[in-house]
């Protein structure tokens, strides 16, 4: 009996350590008989199972970050960028994740990243560059976690999340997006030196119509000035010539011998009977 008790003891131990099992609030636990799945509903606390015909298999019922390593993706326009993404996903049928995967973490992780990886490729080369860093990536995120959910809903995993964390631009499409912004910012240079240059030439236009149009008017004013001032010395000549006919015609004569001998060298033959040397001859014109 010595010997036999302590046997017992050991044993009713052991079987009864392997008839208890405990399930966590943030656990699934399956329970199975000779490998056939009986039960996954187990509320958190200690449950009992038989020792050797059940076994217990317990799954985290947390959310699950997959942290993707950078890879590089082709856009619309043929253009590389390196991008970071992570994956939330959690079990919602614990049944049916071990039917899919036997339990293993590491094919889940493996299918999960390969499914996701593919469509997100997909989801690249539909998009052009801006589009991927606009706004636009948030529905594109929408629509591949809608997606991936849909393909994993019989794997019992639910795809809560599927997030980009950063775009990097590789250096030949760095250069390539350098050189087009500074071919866009030289287009628009352009057209502002342009408009620059067309509104110059307009108002330099209108400048010289302004220019013309007060030249005109003001050559308008000096003819018309021009023309009252001979106007009124024709009538001052006139009323001067009628007041002392011979005084008049005898100062135009001084005028004529002041420009007719107007230098020492010039020399004129003319005889000196001639009307023009009438004054020279008598003191007053004849009648």
């Amino acid at each position: 009996m010595r010997i036999i008790l302590p046997i017992v003891i050991v044993a009713g131990l052991f079987v009864g350590l392997n008839s208890l099992f405990v399930v966590k609030e943030t656990e699934f636990a399956i329970k199975f008989r000779l490998g056939e799945i009986i039960r996954t509903d187990f509320e958190p606390g200690l449950h009992f199972k038989m020792p050797f015909v059940n076994n217990v298999l317990k799954f985290d019922n947390r959310i699950i970050t997959l942290d993707m390593q950078p890879e590089q993706m082709n856009t619309a326009e043929q253009k590389f960028v390196e991008v970071d993404y992570y994956v939330k996903w959690r079990i919602f049928d614990p049944a049916a994740y071990y039917v899919a995967t036997q339990g293993e973490m590491m094919f889940t992780r493996s299918r999960l990243a390969q499914l996701i990886r593919n469509d997100l490729r997909d989801e690249f080369a539909r998009r052009t560059l801006s589009e991927v860093v606009s706004e636009q990536r948030r529905s594109m995120m929408d629509e591949l976690q809608v997606r991936a959910d849909l393909r994993f809903e019989d794997f019992g995993i639910d795809v809560v999340d599927v997030r980009i964390k950063r775009i990097e631009l590789t250096d030949e499409v760095l250069n390539s997006v350098f050189d087009r912004m500074e071919t866009q910012r030289t287009e628009f240079a352009n057209e502002l030196r342009s408009l620059g240059r067309e509104r110059s030439e307009r108002i330099r236009a209108d400048a010289d119509r302004q220019v013309r149009v007060l030249l005109a008017d003001a050559e308008r004013d000096a003819a018309r000035i021009r023309g009252d001032g001979d106007a009124q010395a024709t009538e001052i000549y006139a009323a001067a010539y009628n007041q002392d006919r011979e005084f008049f015609a005898f100062w135009r004569s001084l005028q004529a011998y002041d420009h007719a001998f107007g230098t020492e060298n010039d020399v004129m033959l003319m005889d000196t009977r001639s009307e023009f040397f009438r004054y020279f001859d008598q003191p007053r014109p004849q009648q």
